[in-house]
């Protein structure tokens, strides 16, 4: 018989879609809010992401290489590293700086664990966190958008209101914040950028809404009802659209690596990212916490996977 019939184990499920396709999908989505913080800070934040690029593939090219393993840069998981941790970055911070981060992101936190699905934590954030450590007097430096007059460098809206909450209010409007005329890292200001590559994601559903819309409506929720002078009149709007909430949300709590597989367990995901960044935001010495939430919430996502998986259908309960 010249035909035969091919028996394989299950999933059966065939789809068109690649982890090369997804990841290249998300540098896509991502490249609004790089244009937008080269707008708004100036061409020294695209060098700063060109090197953040550059270090991270080369650091993968390199250890793939040496340990013998397949090199596969090509599909564009280094890019996205390299990406996210330069929008997590000051735009004036030093090039030997950025260099550094992308060595830790894909050295520590991404090829020791071995490589790309086998992770336990986002290695762009990873990165950011150990130069937040190491070197916090460049992490904490920002500059002005560069069509303010006053150019020299500034607090972020987050951090004014720590000092000075009532200057703070009537310094940064909503419309500023959500445009990115403020102080902070490359691509975190202009929520409008983030906004439009994430709507496209949603639509290609290669992210779910289960985990940013939760992690979003917890801090606006906890920060309107405890946030403020007294009871429900804290200025929840301007906790969403301040800091790196958003981007946080919508690209890097979304990872598929190191976040809940299951809607359940993303809505937890979600939901303990939101009550941390509050708390940190509230009672912590650093006036952002959306990096350390995500982080710690990527440390309990094997025990969220493990008390949400779904219902298998087929076997029987216990005493029937």
């Amino acid at each position: 018989m010249g035909n035969k019939f091919v028996v394989t184990s299950a999933p059966h499920i065939r789809s068109k879609e690649s982890t090369k396709k997804i990841m290249w999908s998300v540098v896509f989505a991502l490249l609004p809010a790089g244009i937008a913080g080269a707008y708004i800070f100036g061409f020294n934040s695209l060098y700063v992401i060109a090197a953040s690029i550059t270090a991270a593939i080369i650091t993968e090219a390199l250890l793939q290489k040496l340990t013998k393993r397949p090199i596969s840069i090509s599909d564009g998981s280094a890019v996205i590293t390299g990406l996210l941790l330069a929008y997590n970055l000051p735009p004036g911070v030093p090039i030997w700086m950025v260099v550094i981060g992308a060595f830790f992101s894909i050295a520590i936190a991404k090829q020791t664990f071995g490589g790309l699905g086998k992770n336990i934590f986002n290695p762009a954030l990873a990165g950011r966190a150990f130069l937040m450590i190491s070197w916090p007097m460049y992490m904490t430096k920002w500059s002005n958008p560069r069509f303010w007059p006053d150019t020299i460098s500034s607090a972020t809206p987050l951090a004014k209101i720590v000092h000075s909450p009532q200057s703070t209010v009537h310094s940064f409007s909503y419309w500023d914040l959500f445009i990115g005329n403020r102080g902070g890292c490359i691509g975190e200001v202009c929520v409008l950028a983030i906004l439009a590559g994430a709507a496209f994601l949603l639509y290609k559903g290669y992210i779910k809404w289960h985990t940013p819309i939760t992690y979003i409506f917890t801090v606006g929720v906890l920060t309107w009802a405890f946030g403020g002078k007294g009871f429900l009149q804290g200025d929840w709007i301007f906790a969403i659209l301040a800091g790196g909430l958003m981007l946080g949300a919508f690209f890097m709590a979304t990872d598929m690596v190191t976040t809940p597989l299951t809607a359940k367990g993303q809505l937890i995901f979600g939901l303990g990212c939101g009550i941390l960044t509050f708390v940190i935001r509230k009672w912590g010495g650093y006036p952002e916490g959306v990096s350390y939430s995500i982080l710690m919430m990527n440390a309990a996502t094997p025990i969220i996977d493990r008390f949400s998986k779904p219902k298998v259908f087929g076997i029987k309960k216990k005493g029937v």
